[in-house]
């Protein structure tokens, strides 16, 4: 599948700045901080978008704190492989679909091709590979053989089940308990009542064909792939065992980011990440914003009222990434003021030590991506003076490398 354009990320380094300090990031499974520090290259792993409708403000502030996170890779002199998926086959979309009288490619596509759009007018870094379940069909068949060849997989009519307790380590990436487990696991996209299951938690691999459902031939009949075992399968090929991070939405914690994990230390006998990063919810109207719940704020519809989407990202960068938070609509005007006042000092002839603010930038964003104290580090910066001739270059350069804002 074809990603997006990514903008070009300029070096600090090369302006004779040096490397960012290593990443120091929340994992969920430890719940504390772990570095991230590979040697050399880092791999990362994000889950993508059932398209069945626009990216909204609650997506794209997910996908902007991993952009965050590559650029402070990037900064300190690392390599990034990224890959992220796209579950074009499942049942929100095949539903929306037929409640819009839409071919479910034709809405799929539209809606993958919106999200390019709406990533690329944030300056969110693109993926290396943006793959989609379908393509990866192959890639999941072979994964259910290995799990088959370990003993997990079991067979409910004709469609296919993971045994999570297959995994001694299932669990210990949310961190729940079995009754916590139970009561999200259906509001999930969970089937725990399901008859003739070994246990009411082990998961769909492989749902066998259904009538006006679209399916594939494969060795283990026609059929298609359930949601965990597609993002298990696309990551192994893509990055291998103990990637550096998982990351996606909180409400991946469970069931999605553990059934993954689960299915893919099975059959490889190797961690699956070595870390699990989660962004909070954007709520609107007291509740999380979600398509199921009509809540909608869209990147794509702010773009087509003008709204700059320099201020629709620094709108986004104004709330931890971690942190849950409700979407005002006040919040873009004063993102559209904050935006001017930084391009008005960017322009002046001096100003304060644009070294400093690097300075400052970076440690606010090595500490767990802390973009809200970046900002506040460049809003105090803009309302200072200096004689630093080189602060505004210096300055643009680096709320561009390391927050993706283009002054």
């Amino acid at each position: 599948m074809r990603s997006w354009s990514s903008p070009e990320v300029p070096s600090l380094d090369a302006l004779g700045l040096g490397r960012g300090p290593a990443l120091t990031i929340h994992d969920s499974a430890s719940k504390g901080a772990v570095t991230s520090d590979p040697e050399g290259a880092a791999r990362l792993y994000v889950c993508g978008i059932t398209p069945y409708d626009a990216t909204h403000l609650g997506h794209a502030s997910t996908y902007l704190a991993f952009d965050l996170l590559q650029r402070v890779w990037l900064d300190r002199g690392l390599d990034v492989t990224y890959t992220q998926n796209v579950t074009d086959v499942d049942d929100p979309l095949l539903e929306r679909a037929t409640a819009t009288g839409i071919d479910w490619v034709e809405l799929a596509e539209r809606e993958t091709q919106l999200f390019r759009d709406d990533m690329t007018a944030l300056r969110v870094l693109a993926p290396a590979a943006y793959v989609g379940a379908v393509e990866s069909i192959d890639l999941v068949v072979d994964l259910i053989d290995t799990l088959e060849a370990a003993g997990a997989v079991y067979r409910v009519d004709d469609d296919l089940y993971f045994d999570v307790h297959a995994d001694a380590a299932f669990g210990t990436v949310s961190g729940f308990d079995e009754q916590t487990m139970l009561q999200i696991f259906p509001e999930r996209g969970g089937d725990p009542d399901r008859p003739g299951k070994k246990h009411p938690l082990d998961c769909l691999l492989w749902l066998a064909e259904r009538p006006g459902e679209p399916s594939w031939e494969t060795r283990l009949g026609r059929g298609r792939p359930g949601w965990h075992i597609e993002c298990a399968a696309i990551a192994l090929h893509h990055l291998g065992t103990a990637f550096d991070v998982q990351g996606g939405g909180s409400d991946l914690v469970f069931p999605h980011h553990e059934m993954s994990a689960s299915e893919a230390t099975v059959a490889t006998h190797e961690p699956f990440a070595r870390a699990y990063v989660h962004a909070g919810m954007v709520g609107y109207d007291g509740e999380k914003m979600s398509k199921s719940k009509g809540n909608l704020v869209l990147v794509s519809k702010l773009r087509a009222e003008g709204r700059d989407p320099m201020a629709i990202r620094l709108a986004l960068l104004a709330h931890h990434y971690r942190s849950d938070w409700e979407w005002f609509g006040g919040e873009i005007d004063g993102a559209e003021a904050r935006l001017a006042a930084w391009r008005t000092a960017v322009a002046r002839p001096t100003g304060p030590s644009g070294q400093d603010l690097v300075a400052a930038v970076r440690a606010a964003m090595a500490d767990d991506l802390d973009a809200p104290a970046a900002l506040a580090a460049v809003d105090a910066w803009a309302a200072g003076s200096g004689d630093d001739a080189e602060a505004g270059a210096t300055a643009r350069t680096a709320i561009d490398a390391l927050l993706g804002v283009l002054l």
